[in-house]
C-alpha cells in the first residue's frame, strides 16, 4: 500500500472559469506532490472577463466541511484565500488557532479584474483575528494598502509594509511586490541593471530575504497569488522551513506565468500544469 501523501487544505472561493481560488490551489497542490483537501466558503460566476457574482456559504457549512476533513483525514497545511464577510473570516481563524498546523493567509480582497472579493467590515476581523494566527500573510500592494494604509510605490516601501503587516501578528509576512514597475527600487537588494524583475519581501522583523525573478511579459497571470500561497503551503506541509517553501514557491510560481495562456476573451490564467511538462513559455 502506498503511504499517503503530504496533505494541504485549502479554505477560500470557488472560481467558476478554473483559473484561481479552489481550482487554482488543488491544481497548485497535485502538481506538486500533495494531497489536496477544499472546504468551499464562496461560489462565484467569474470567467475571464472578471467576477458577474458571488454568494457566500453559511458559515456552518464552512465550519462543517472543515471538522469533517481535519477531524478524520488531518493535515500538514492550511491555506487561506478568499473569506468575503466578517463572519467567514472569524469562524476561520477560530478554527485555525486549533489546528497543530502551519497557516498561510492570502488575504485576498480584490479580483485580478477589480471586482471586490471581501467586505470592507471584515477587514477589521482579518485584521485582528485572522492575521494573528497566520504562520505566514502574503498580501500583494493593494491588499497591503487596504489593511495597512500603506501604499507603496518603490523597494523600499517594502519594508514599510512589511512592518504594518507584521502588527498585526503573523509570524512571518510576504511582500508580493509584482505591481510595482521594473525601475521603482533596487535598494533593497542586488538588482541587475536594466533588468526588468518581480521582486518580493519575505521577513518576520528579525531577518530579511528578498527574492527576485524574471518579470514576463504575459498579461494572462489570473490567478498567480492563490497559486502561489497554495505551493507555499505545499512546501511547508513537506517539511520546509518558511523562507525555503517561499523560495521554492516562487520559482514555481514563476514558470507557471511564463506559460500562462489566453483563455476567452480576458485574462487568461497561469499554467499549474508547467513543471509536469518540464518545460515554461517564454
Amino acid at each position: 500500500m502506498t503511504a499517503a501523501p503530504p496533505r494541504v487544505l485549502t479554505v477560500a472561493g470557488s472560481d467558476s472559469g478554473g483559473g484561481a481560488g479552489i481550482q487554482a490551489d488543488l491544481k497548485t497542490m497535485l502538481a506538486l506532490g500533495v494531497h489536496g483537501m477544499s472546504v468551499i466558503t464562496a461560489v462565484t460566476a467569474q470567467n475571464s472577463l472578471g467576477v458577474q457574482g458571488a454568494w457566500e456559504l453559511p458559515v456552518e457549512a464552512v465550519r462543517a466541511q472543515y471538522r469533517s476533513v481535519v477531524d478524520d483525514i488531518g493535515v500538514q497545511a492550511v491555506k487561506t484565500g478568499m473569506l468575503a464577510s466578517a463572519e467567514l473570516a472569524g469562524a476561520v481563524a477560530e478554527l485555525i488557532a486549533g489546528t497543530d498546523a502551519p497557516a498561510v493567509v492570502d488575504p485576498v480582497g480584490v479580483s485580478k479584474h477589480g471586482d471586490a472579493l471581501l467586505a470592507a467590515s471584515a477587514l477589521r476581523t482579518v485584521r485582528t483575528r485572522l492575521l494573528p494566527v497566520a504562520t505566514l500573510a502574503t498580501p500583494n500592494l493593494d491588499e497591503v494598502a487596504q489593511l495597512t494604509g500603506v501604499r507603496v510605490r518603490t523597494e523600499e516601501q517594502m519594508r514599510e509594509a512589511a512592518e504594518a503587516v507584521l502588527a498585526f501578528g503573523p509570524k512571518w509576512v510576504l511582500i508580493k511586490g509584482g505591481h510595482l514597475t521594473g525601475d521603482a527600487g533596487g535598494k533593497g537588494g542586488n538588482q541587475a541593471e536594466g533588468e526588468d524583475q518581480a521582486v518580493d519581501l519575505l521577513t518576520d522583523g528579525a531577518e530579511e530575504h528578498w527574492l527576485r525573478a524574471p518579470r514576463y511579459d504575459n498579461r494572462h497571470t489570473h490567478g498567480t497569488g492563490c497559486t502561489l500561497a497554495s505551493a507555499i503551503a505545499s512546501h511547508l506541509a513537506k517539511g520546509d522551513s518558511v523562507p525555503e517553501a517561499v523560495a521554492a514557491a516562487k520559482e514555481y510560481v514563476t514558470g507557471a506565468i511564463a506559460a500562462g495562456f489566453a483563455l476567452g476573451g480576458g485574462i487568461g490564467p497561469v499554467d499549474h500544469g508547467w513543471a509536469l511538462r518540464g518545460s515554461r513559455a517564454g
